[in-house]
Protein backbone atom coordinates (compact mmCIF):
# COMPACT_ATOMS: atom_id res chain seq x y z
CA UNK A 1 0.00 0.00 0.00
CA UNK A 2 1.46 3.18 -1.18
CA UNK A 3 -0.41 5.15 1.62
CA UNK A 4 -1.41 4.55 5.45
CA UNK A 5 -4.98 3.59 4.96
CA UNK A 6 -8.35 6.05 6.11
CA UNK A 7 -8.96 3.20 8.22
CA UNK A 8 -5.82 2.70 10.43
CA UNK A 9 -5.32 6.77 10.14
CA UNK A 10 -8.74 6.91 11.98
CA UNK A 11 -7.93 4.11 14.17
CA UNK A 12 -5.00 5.77 15.43
CA UNK A 13 -6.67 9.14 15.93
CA UNK A 14 -9.75 7.26 17.62
CA UNK A 15 -6.59 5.96 20.58
CA UNK A 16 -6.37 7.81 23.47
CA UNK A 17 -3.01 10.26 23.70
CA UNK A 18 -1.32 7.97 26.07
CA UNK A 19 -1.96 4.89 23.81
CA UNK A 20 -1.04 7.20 20.38
CA UNK A 21 2.72 6.47 20.80
CA UNK A 22 2.56 2.63 21.48
CA UNK A 23 0.07 2.22 18.63
CA UNK A 24 1.65 4.30 15.97
CA UNK A 25 4.69 2.29 16.57
CA UNK A 26 2.66 -0.98 16.19
CA UNK A 27 1.73 -0.07 12.84
CA UNK A 28 5.00 0.97 11.45
CA UNK A 29 6.51 -2.16 12.64
CA UNK A 30 3.46 -3.87 11.19
CA UNK A 31 4.20 -1.85 7.74
CA UNK A 32 7.52 -2.78 7.92
CA UNK A 33 7.37 -6.74 7.74
CA UNK A 34 4.68 -6.56 5.09
CA UNK A 35 7.77 -4.72 3.10
CA UNK A 36 5.93 -1.24 3.15
CA UNK A 37 9.09 0.92 4.30
CA UNK A 38 7.40 4.04 2.50
CA UNK A 39 4.32 3.51 4.15
CA UNK A 40 5.92 2.89 7.52
CA UNK A 41 7.99 6.40 7.27
CA UNK A 42 4.50 8.05 6.76
CA UNK A 43 3.04 6.12 9.84
CA UNK A 44 5.58 7.14 11.91
CA UNK A 45 5.24 11.08 10.83
CA UNK A 46 2.17 11.49 12.32
CA UNK A 47 2.21 13.08 15.83
CA UNK A 48 0.13 12.29 18.77
CA UNK A 49 -2.45 14.72 19.46
CA UNK A 50 -3.70 16.56 22.98
CA UNK A 51 -6.45 15.35 25.04
CA UNK A 52 -8.79 18.12 23.64
CA UNK A 53 -7.71 17.28 19.68
CA UNK A 54 -8.38 13.49 20.76
CA UNK A 55 -11.76 14.14 21.88
CA UNK A 56 -12.52 16.42 18.53
CA UNK A 57 -11.00 13.65 16.40
CA UNK A 58 -13.18 11.24 18.35
CA UNK A 59 -16.47 12.93 17.27
CA UNK A 60 -15.56 13.33 13.69
CA UNK A 61 -14.38 9.62 13.62
CA UNK A 62 -17.78 8.49 15.88
CA UNK A 63 -20.18 10.80 14.78
CA UNK A 64 -19.28 12.52 11.17
CA UNK A 65 -23.09 13.39 10.65
CA UNK A 66 -22.85 15.90 13.35
CA UNK A 67 -19.59 17.37 12.03
CA UNK A 68 -21.36 17.50 8.94
CA UNK A 69 -24.03 19.64 10.40
CA UNK A 70 -21.22 22.15 12.00
CA UNK A 71 -20.48 23.00 8.51
CA UNK A 72 -23.81 23.40 7.41
CA UNK A 73 -23.76 25.68 10.32
CA UNK A 74 -20.63 27.28 9.57
CA UNK A 75 -22.01 27.95 5.85
CA UNK A 76 -24.88 29.82 6.68
CA UNK A 77 -23.11 32.02 9.58
CA UNK A 78 -20.71 32.96 6.50
CA UNK A 79 -23.42 33.41 4.72
CA UNK A 80 -25.12 36.04 6.90
CA UNK A 81 -21.86 37.72 8.03
CA UNK A 82 -21.65 38.36 4.22
CA UNK A 83 -24.74 40.11 3.57
CA UNK A 84 -25.47 41.91 6.91
CA UNK A 85 -28.44 40.23 7.98
CA UNK A 86 -28.73 41.47 11.77
CA UNK A 87 -31.60 39.04 12.81
CA UNK A 88 -30.54 35.83 10.87
CA UNK A 89 -27.03 36.33 12.39
CA UNK A 90 -28.95 36.75 15.80
CA UNK A 91 -30.54 33.35 15.34
CA UNK A 92 -27.60 31.62 13.82
CA UNK A 93 -25.71 32.63 16.83
CA UNK A 94 -28.38 31.28 19.24
CA UNK A 95 -28.29 28.42 17.02
CA UNK A 96 -24.81 27.90 17.07
CA UNK A 97 -24.57 27.97 20.90
CA UNK A 98 -26.81 25.01 20.89
CA UNK A 99 -25.29 22.84 18.19
CA UNK A 100 -21.96 23.38 20.29
CA UNK A 101 -23.28 22.27 23.30
CA UNK A 102 -25.09 19.30 21.86
CA UNK A 103 -21.79 18.53 20.38
CA UNK A 104 -19.87 18.91 23.55
CA UNK A 105 -22.10 16.60 25.43
CA UNK A 106 -21.67 14.22 23.06
CA UNK A 107 -17.97 14.04 23.42
CA UNK A 108 -18.45 13.54 26.80
CA UNK A 109 -20.66 10.30 26.11
CA UNK A 110 -17.82 9.41 23.71
CA UNK A 111 -15.19 9.80 26.25
CA UNK A 112 -17.32 7.55 28.69
CA UNK A 113 -17.60 4.42 26.55
CA UNK A 114 -13.26 4.99 25.70
CA UNK A 115 -12.02 2.41 28.60
CA UNK A 116 -8.96 4.87 29.19
CA UNK A 117 -10.21 7.99 28.84
CA UNK A 118 -9.25 9.93 31.68
CA UNK A 119 -12.37 10.64 34.45
CA UNK A 120 -14.66 13.04 33.58
CA UNK A 121 -14.09 15.56 35.47
CA UNK A 122 -10.86 16.18 34.13
CA UNK A 123 -12.02 16.55 30.28
CA UNK A 124 -10.61 19.62 29.16
CA UNK A 125 -14.35 20.25 27.87
CA UNK A 126 -13.89 24.38 27.28
CA UNK A 127 -11.10 23.46 24.69
CA UNK A 128 -13.12 21.18 22.88
CA UNK A 129 -15.65 23.70 23.09
CA UNK A 130 -13.46 26.48 22.09
CA UNK A 131 -12.28 24.56 18.56
CA UNK A 132 -15.83 23.64 17.82
CA UNK A 133 -16.22 27.20 17.91
CA UNK A 134 -13.17 27.52 15.23
CA UNK A 135 -14.13 25.16 13.37
CA UNK A 136 -17.32 27.80 12.88
CA UNK A 137 -15.15 30.37 11.86
CA UNK A 138 -12.03 28.67 10.09
CA UNK A 139 -12.17 26.95 7.28
CA UNK A 140 -9.32 25.20 7.95
CA UNK A 141 -9.59 24.03 11.41
CA UNK A 142 -13.13 23.16 9.94
CA UNK A 143 -11.30 21.03 7.31
CA UNK A 144 -8.97 19.54 10.19
CA UNK A 145 -12.04 18.69 12.69
CA UNK A 146 -14.09 17.21 9.68
CA UNK A 147 -10.76 14.86 8.75
CA UNK A 148 -10.16 13.74 12.34
CA UNK A 149 -6.56 14.59 12.37
CA UNK A 150 -6.29 17.72 15.02
CA UNK A 151 -3.18 17.93 16.80
CA UNK A 152 -4.11 20.44 19.16
CA UNK A 153 -7.02 22.58 20.38
CA UNK A 154 -7.69 25.56 18.71
CA UNK A 155 -8.87 29.29 19.91
CA UNK A 156 -10.53 31.37 17.69
CA UNK A 157 -12.26 35.19 18.32
CA UNK A 158 -15.05 36.10 16.52
CA UNK A 159 -16.56 34.55 13.29
CA UNK A 160 -13.90 35.14 10.77
CA UNK A 161 -13.04 37.56 8.34
CA UNK A 162 -15.90 37.78 5.68
CA UNK A 163 -15.16 40.31 2.58
CA UNK A 164 -17.29 43.35 3.32
CA UNK A 165 -19.96 45.00 0.35
CA UNK A 166 -19.55 48.40 -1.14
CA UNK A 167 -23.04 49.51 -1.08
CA UNK A 168 -23.57 52.18 -3.43
CA UNK A 169 -26.70 54.49 -3.62
CA UNK A 170 -28.22 54.54 -7.12
CA UNK A 171 -30.76 57.19 -7.47
CA UNK A 172 -31.93 58.43 -11.07
CA UNK A 173 -29.94 55.91 -12.97
CA UNK A 174 -26.38 57.98 -11.78
CA UNK A 175 -24.20 55.72 -9.36
CA UNK A 176 -23.10 57.98 -6.50
CA UNK A 177 -19.94 56.98 -4.48
CA UNK A 178 -19.41 53.99 -2.09
CA UNK A 179 -20.93 54.49 1.09
CA UNK A 180 -19.96 51.47 3.32
CA UNK A 181 -19.03 53.15 6.20
CA UNK A 182 -22.47 53.78 8.35
CA UNK A 183 -23.83 49.92 7.36
CA UNK A 184 -20.53 48.72 8.13
CA UNK A 185 -20.42 50.31 11.29
CA UNK A 186 -24.34 49.53 12.11
CA UNK A 187 -22.88 45.70 11.26
CA UNK A 188 -20.36 46.34 13.59
CA UNK A 189 -22.37 47.35 16.51
CA UNK A 190 -24.76 44.08 15.27
CA UNK A 191 -21.69 41.66 15.58
CA UNK A 192 -20.30 43.36 18.75
CA UNK A 193 -23.79 42.77 20.64
CA UNK A 194 -24.23 39.51 18.97
CA UNK A 195 -20.60 38.76 20.63
CA UNK A 196 -21.75 39.89 24.11
CA UNK A 197 -25.17 37.97 23.55
CA UNK A 198 -22.74 35.11 23.10
CA UNK A 199 -20.42 35.82 25.92
CA UNK A 200 -22.94 36.67 28.42
CA UNK A 201 -24.83 33.06 27.16
CA UNK A 202 -21.80 31.25 27.29
CA UNK A 203 -20.87 32.54 30.77
CA UNK A 204 -24.37 31.78 31.90
CA UNK A 205 -23.57 27.94 30.26
CA UNK A 206 -20.40 27.61 31.96
CA UNK A 207 -22.37 28.56 35.28
CA UNK A 208 -24.92 25.94 34.41
CA UNK A 209 -21.84 23.35 33.87
CA UNK A 210 -19.94 23.81 37.07
CA UNK A 211 -23.95 23.75 38.90
CA UNK A 212 -23.90 20.49 37.25
CA UNK A 213 -20.46 19.39 37.54
CA UNK A 214 -20.59 20.78 41.82
CA UNK A 215 -23.39 18.44 42.20
CA UNK A 216 -22.26 15.26 40.30
CA UNK A 217 -19.00 16.15 42.16
CA UNK A 218 -21.13 16.02 45.57
CA UNK A 219 -23.02 12.78 44.66
CA UNK A 220 -19.14 11.05 43.69
CA UNK A 221 -18.04 12.28 46.75
CA UNK A 222 -20.85 10.98 49.28
CA UNK A 223 -20.90 7.60 46.76
CA UNK A 224 -17.22 7.45 47.37
CA UNK A 225 -17.57 8.37 51.36
CA UNK A 226 -19.95 4.86 51.30
CA UNK A 227 -18.17 3.21 49.54
CA UNK A 228 -15.06 3.66 51.45
CA UNK A 229 -17.29 2.76 54.53
CA UNK A 230 -18.55 -0.58 52.69
CA UNK A 231 -14.58 -1.71 51.95
CA UNK A 232 -13.84 -0.67 56.27
CA UNK A 233 -16.99 -3.19 57.09
CA UNK A 234 -15.69 -6.11 54.61
CA UNK A 235 -11.90 -5.51 56.09
CA UNK A 236 -13.24 -5.68 59.28
CA UNK A 237 -15.19 -9.36 58.95
CA UNK A 238 -12.76 -10.29 56.79
CA UNK A 239 -10.25 -9.55 59.79
CA UNK A 240 -12.98 -11.54 62.13
CA UNK A 241 -13.23 -14.39 59.32
CA UNK A 242 -9.20 -14.75 59.59
CA UNK A 243 -8.97 -14.36 63.21
CA UNK A 244 -11.72 -16.64 64.10
CA UNK A 245 -10.10 -19.61 61.15
CA UNK A 246 -6.96 -19.17 62.96
CA UNK A 247 -8.87 -20.06 66.39
CA UNK A 248 -10.60 -22.93 64.86
CA UNK A 249 -7.52 -24.15 62.90
CA UNK A 250 -5.68 -23.95 66.77
CA UNK A 251 -8.48 -25.97 68.45
CA UNK A 252 -8.69 -28.57 65.57
CA UNK A 253 -4.67 -28.91 66.07
CA UNK A 254 -5.09 -29.01 69.98
CA UNK A 255 -8.24 -32.11 69.37
CA UNK A 256 -5.28 -34.00 67.19
CA UNK A 257 -3.09 -34.01 69.31
CA UNK A 258 -5.96 -35.41 72.09
CA UNK A 259 -7.30 -37.76 69.33
CA UNK A 260 -3.20 -39.40 68.94
CA UNK A 261 -2.99 -39.58 72.56
CA UNK A 262 -6.45 -40.91 73.00
CA UNK A 263 -5.65 -43.66 70.27
CA UNK A 264 -2.41 -44.25 71.93
CA UNK A 265 -4.33 -45.37 75.16
CA UNK A 266 -6.82 -46.95 73.22
CA UNK A 267 -4.38 -48.81 71.51
CA UNK A 268 -2.92 -50.03 75.16
CA UNK A 269 -5.84 -50.59 75.97
CA UNK A 270 -7.03 -53.12 73.40
CA UNK A 271 -3.25 -55.03 73.88
CA UNK A 272 -4.21 -55.10 77.94
CA UNK A 273 -7.62 -56.27 77.46
CA UNK A 274 -6.38 -59.19 75.20
CA UNK A 275 -3.83 -60.30 77.67
CA UNK A 276 -6.09 -59.85 80.45
CA UNK A 277 -8.50 -62.03 78.38
CA UNK A 278 -6.28 -64.61 77.78
CA UNK A 279 -5.19 -64.67 81.58
CA UNK A 280 -9.41 -65.27 82.27
CA UNK A 281 -9.18 -68.27 79.68
CA UNK A 282 -6.00 -70.31 81.10
CA UNK A 283 -7.62 -69.35 84.68
CA UNK A 284 -10.85 -71.04 83.72
CA UNK A 285 -9.38 -73.57 82.17
CA UNK A 286 -7.54 -74.12 85.13
CA UNK A 287 -10.30 -73.58 87.63
CA UNK A 288 -12.02 -76.22 85.62
CA UNK A 289 -9.05 -78.83 85.17
CA UNK A 290 -8.96 -78.66 89.35
CA UNK A 291 -12.72 -78.91 89.84
CA UNK A 292 -12.63 -82.05 87.43
CA UNK A 293 -9.83 -83.62 89.62
CA UNK A 294 -11.30 -82.63 92.96
CA UNK A 295 -14.67 -84.40 91.66
CA UNK A 296 -12.47 -86.90 90.44
CA UNK A 297 -10.95 -87.66 94.39
CA UNK A 298 -14.51 -87.37 95.98
CA UNK A 299 -15.55 -89.96 93.45
CA UNK A 300 -12.34 -92.58 94.29
CA UNK A 301 -12.97 -91.42 98.29
CA UNK A 302 -16.63 -92.52 98.17
CA UNK A 303 -16.43 -95.63 96.60
CA UNK A 304 -13.13 -96.64 99.11
CA UNK A 305 -16.20 -95.76 102.26
CA UNK A 306 -18.86 -98.02 100.52
CA UNK A 307 -15.99 -100.96 99.96
CA UNK A 308 -14.47 -100.96 103.01
CA UNK A 309 -17.44 -102.65 105.70
CA UNK A 310 -18.17 -105.58 103.11
CA UNK A 311 -14.80 -106.77 102.86
CA UNK A 312 -15.08 -107.47 107.19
Amino acid sequence: MPDPSRELIQRLYATPPDRFVAARDAAVAEARRAGDPKTAREIGKLRRPTVAAWLVNLLAIRRPELVADLGQLAESLRSAQRELRGSRLRELSAQRRAVVGALVAEVRKLAAAEPAAPPAGKLPLGEVEATLNAALSDTEVADQVRAGRLLRATHYAGFGEVPRPQLRLVTGGVEEPPVPERAAERAGDRRARDERAAERAARAERAKRRRALDRELAKAREDQDRAERELAGTVRAEQDGVATLDRIETELAELERRRAVAEQELSRAKLARRGAERSVSAARRRTGEVEAAVEALAAEEGDVAAGGPQAD
